[in-house]
């Protein structure tokens, strides 16, 4: 999938949501537990409820490899499911990987081929050589850390040698190693003020923006802030969406909770005459 054949399901569905599948064991109803694969089947119902307002599904990699080699089939199963019966969704596994060249370069087997999704969360820490074999694949996307909303972000992001921060300096130079067809950026809505400055560096690639919802991000802030004429956003909401409730109508819930993204995201994207 292309930057425009993302734009164009953006459009097709009036929404530029992406769901995050952060699905902890502990947090599900406790009636599915009763069942063989019950994360599974928590995925299952939250994607059949949510998918005709969501563009993208987020599943973040730790909440499945917490449980050892079950998780792994959990994951698995979910992929093949959207897949099959969504095939028009982009699927991000939300790893944060990388590493030297040869390790990479099974990282993005593993996420990429053999799973397989559509784009894999890459951390740029260890530079090019680290992230390059996520991009050798067509059609494939890498999604780059850039400005992260957590508190530790601080630490190191935010770093300034000559006037030019850690994090612009990630998207100044990663920009030579893909394109706007195969490389997006990981930037926290609870940094939306930021964002004015980021699309003056990469004012065409697509963001990924976690940290709406639950996390206190303001989605009119980055829909004003980050949006372009091709949108160039999915905006992920994972337990704002998945876990707004325990009953055996979660899923409803989700699917209510997701509509109501989606109908403000539609409002930011008619204003820019989009859709």
């Amino acid at each position: 999938m292309n930057h425009s054949q993302l734009f164009d399901n953006i459009v097709r569905k009036r929404s530029f949501l992406c769901v995050g599948l952060d699905s902890e064991i502990e947090k599900i109803p406790s009636f599915l537990k009763k069942l063989n694969d019950p994360v599974f089947e928590f995925n299952k119902r939250i994607i059949d409820a949510t998918q005709e307002y969501a563009v993208a599904y987020k599943p973040n990699v730790a909440f499945y490899e917490s449980l050892g080699s079950d998780g792994w089939l959990s994951l698995g199963a979910t992929v093949r499911y959207l897949r099959k019966k969504y095939p028009e969704i982009f699927i991000i596994a939300d790893a944060k990987r990388g590493d030297i060249g040869n390790t990479s370069k099974m990282y993005a087997k593993a996420f990429l081929e053999n799973m397989p999704f559509d784009a894999v969360t890459v951390a740029p820490y260890m530079g090019e050589d680290s992230v390059t074999p996520f991009l050798t694949y067509t059609d494939k996307w890498v999604v780059l850390l850039a400005l992260t909303s957590n508190k530790g972000a601080d630490d190191f992001q935010y770093h300034n040698e000559d006037g030019i921060k850690l994090f612009e300096r990630v998207l100044t130079v990663s920009q030579k190693w893909g394109s706007v067809n195969n490389l997006m950026y990981v930037v926290g809505a609870t940094r939306a003020e930021m964002l004015k400055d980021i699309r003056k560096i990469v004012p065409d690639h697509f963001l990924l923006v976690p940290g709406v919802g639950a996390q206190g991000g303001s989605l009119a802030e980055v829909a004003k802030y980050g949006m372009t004429n091709k949108c160039g956003l999915l905006v992920n909401s994972s337990r704002g969406i998945i876990f707004a409730d325990n009953s055996e109508n979660f899923d409803k819930i989700a699917g209510e909770k997701a509509r109501e993204m989606q109908m403000e995201m539609e409002r930011y994207l008619a204003e820019r005459n989009l859709i």
